[in-house]
């Protein structure tokens, strides 16, 4: 089965970094588009940024262009999202997921908080 296993959030500074981790199986991840989205209370998950399947393109929403990376290592089957100059906005719980109708999975996020 499909996994998707978020990891490395928590309670930061404004202004701080946060590093997210995906680590997935149970799917061909070298082959398979990524993504992160988020999702703040009251509010739908929106998608914050893909990555292609070999890394070669990035896109980002708006709100964190600059500042968030995504990357992956597809050895470890793992997804990244490097976090910078977090903003109180930034607080919701973050989920990664294929690009793909076929891989309809969510994992249990992570949560991250930005406040003072």
């Amino acid at each position: 089965q499909v996994q998707l296993v978020e990891s490395g959030g928590g309670l930061v500074q404004p202004g701080g970094s946060l590093r997210l981790s995906c680590a997935t199986s149970g799917f061909t991840f070298s082959n398979t588009d990524m993504s992160w989205y988020r999702q703040a209370p009251g509010k739908e998950r929106e998608l914050v940024a893909r990555i292609t399947s070999a890394g070669g393109s990035t896109t980002y929403a708006d709100s964190v262009k600059g500042r968030f990376t995504i990357s992956r290592d597809n050895a470890k089957a793992t997804l990244y999202l490097q976090m910078n100059s977090l903003k109180s906005e930034d607080t919701a719980r973050y989920y990664c997921k294929a690009v793909s109708p076929a891989l309809l999975y969510w994992g249990q996020g992570t949560q991250v908080t930005v406040s003072s």
